[in-house]
């Protein structure tokens, strides 16, 4: 089995509504990776990645900026263990 990373994100601003979650779903499940997304309390989206390193730079690349209609203030990325997922959901 080739390389893993994982990286969680969660992003700051306009966020929610925007289907932001919608999006990195498509965008995840099309590049096989294994996670999660999902909108928080204070406004911000949470998301975690796990697959290839290509792939996952490339969702938190996507988050920096977000779906058209979202406007990404910030954004905090951190690098975890992988932890094994399989699949991608919205929760």
């Amino acid at each position: 089995m080739s390389e893993q990373i994982r990286r969680r994100v969660v992003v700051h601003g306009h966020v929610q509504g925007v289907f932001f979650r919608d999006s990195t779903e498509r965008k995840a499940r099309s590049r096989g990776l294994a996670g999660w997304v999902r909108n928080r309390d204070d406004g911000a989206v949470e998301a975690v990645f796990e697959g290839a390193p290509d792939d996952v730079r490339a969702l938190v690349a996507f988050c920096e900026s977000g779906p058209r209609a979202a406007d990404v203030e910030q954004t905090e990325t951190s690098e975890e263990e992988p932890e094994g997922l399989s699949g991608f959901e919205v929760r």
